[in-house]
């Protein structure tokens, strides 16, 4: 089934797992013929799915100095600029695109190299909140549609959030028409309860051949999730909440939903609940939609803000990321000098990715995609379970792009999300909702006395493992 027709070029910046894993799907949902889509690419990855389908490869590592002269002959007005790179800025690339006509579509906000650790930077500087201001001051009305981190997380989550709210809804028999406004999806969120969202994800894929000393192995792009982890531990700050973390900064700029912790996210735990695994740490991992959710779901009154949502990422990557990550952190963050995506060598498991949300009349309720390997590989080729929850959401973020050419830019929160469920809902596995009693109170004290807040189990206090 083809979704939509391009008639424009599309030019791809980077082929790495996402990249090969999203090739299969544009060329299977989106009328594009091939000599109409370059990939521009800083290394080898990706040259034998080029040559496969017949694309044209420029393999040319994009920096602050280059970046507009290799890319100007490729892009222009009605074309497609599709960036699933690292190390290459985010807001030079939107930039560009708009000032050529072209539509564009990311997964996160990327810096130029070295961005997410330059020690002349300050914490807030270097945070995913800078990053997104940077990206957001970019809006100027409507002109060439800009889709701003629309991957899995961020991106999807956005979608299975609003599908969450109107099943909490239902479920306890509020019966509300459909939100059409930011600030009606907002005042539904306040009038349920929900106190806080934990972007609430397992993966349980193993492989063939097990992580080995000085090596990182991971299910995704591994130069993305060690620059995150890296970044400071980040998170929407609710208004339920009674006390800031001792260890926590207020940015002095921008719009004020999210804070940071003084340390990084990848040695940061955090309490969480998924339906198959059950109760589980995570790291809380530094992500845009932990601040775009936050920011969205606001809720102002006379200039103040009178209701926001707790949200952060809650991340149990596969069990060898785990492994890899306790090298990196012991190394005193230096990566290892090798690294390995799991693909082919993957034996079984499961990525459960969802929402959750806490603090309604029913407790806490998740919602989210279960999608095992095997089902990725009868779906889509080069895709694992993890990968194929990310690149089912950027073809269906470009979908939308090409059929609403003129919104100028947007998050995932601000798209019609049940047409990007629509396309994306068939590589999804089972998209499935759990109510349950767990709170982040569970079994705390059982070992040892712990600092609790027992009067409301939803304070970030009680989720933060320390």
């Amino acid at each position: 089934m083809k979704h939509v027709a391009f008639a424009g070029r599309l030019v791809m910046v980077g082929c790495g797992s996402i990249g090969q894993g999203v090739l299969p799907l544009i060329l299977r949902h989106i009328d594009i013929p091939a000599d109409r889509i370059t990939i521009v690419t800083a290394d080898e990855r990706g040259a034998a799915l080029a040559a496969e389908h017949g694309l044209r490869r420029i393999v040319t590592p994009l920096t602050r100095k280059n970046y507009s002269a290799v890319l100007a002959p490729l892009v222009g007005p009605g074309d497609f600029l599709l960036n699933l790179s690292v190390d290459v800025s985010s807001v030079a690339l939107i930039r560009f695109a708009r000032e050529a006509g072209a539509l564009y579509l990311d997964t996160c906000i990327e810096p130029w190299a070295g961005g997410y650790t330059d020690a002349a930077l300050s914490p807030s500087q270097r945070s995913n909140y800078a990053l997104r201001e940077s990206a957001i001051a970019l809006r100027d009305g409507t002109g060439p549609t800009a889709v701003l981190t629309h991957g899995a997380n961020p991106g999807l989550v956005s979608h299975l959030l609003k599908e969450a709210l109107l099943n909490v809804a239902r479920d306890t028999g509020l019966n509300v028409p459909m939100p059409d406004t930011r600030q009606d999806w907002a005042l539904l969120a306040e009038r349920l309860g929900i106190k806080a969202i934990h972007i609430a994800e397992r993966d349980t894929q193993t492989a063939s051949r097990p992580k080995e000393p000085g090596e990182f192995v991971n299910t995704w792009s591994i130069d993305g999730f060690v620059g995150e982890g890296c970044q400071p531990a980040e998170l929407g700050w609710g208004t339920h909440e009674r006390a800031l973390p001792t260890d926590a900064r207020r940015h002095d700029f921008g719009r004020g939903a999210a804070i940071y912790l003084l340390r990084p996210g990848a040695s940061t735990r955090v309490r969480s609940w998924t339906p198959l695994e059950g109760p589980f740490h995570g790291f809380l991992i530094t992500h845009n939609e932990a601040i775009s959710i936050a920011d969205y779901y606001s809720v102002t009154r006379d200039g103040a803000v009178r209701y926001r949502p707790t949200v952060h990422y809650a991340y149990h990557p596969c069990d060898d990321a785990v492994l890899s990550v306790h090298e990196l952190a012991g190394k005193n963050w230096t990566a290892q000098p090798r690294q390995r995506l799991m693909m082919d060598e993957i034996a079984h498991g499961t990525d459960e990715l969802g929402v959750l949300l806490m603090g309604s009349a029913k407790g806490a309720y998740w919602y989210g995609s279960r999608l095992s390997i095997e089902q990725a590989r009868r779906l889509v080729p080069h895709n694992n379970a993890t990968s194929l929850q990310v690149t089912a959401a950027v073809l269906a973020g470009m979908v939308w792009a090409i059929e609403n050419p003129r919104a100028g830019v947007l998050e995932a929160d601000e798209i019609d999300h049940e047409r990007i469920m629509e396309v994306c809902r068939p590589y999804l596995g089972a998209v499935v909702g759990a109510y349950t009693d767990w709170t982040p109170l569970a079994d705390r004290g059982r070992l040892f006395a712990e600092d609790v807040d027992t009067g409301d189990p939803w304070q970030f206090r009680n989720v933060r493992v320390v």
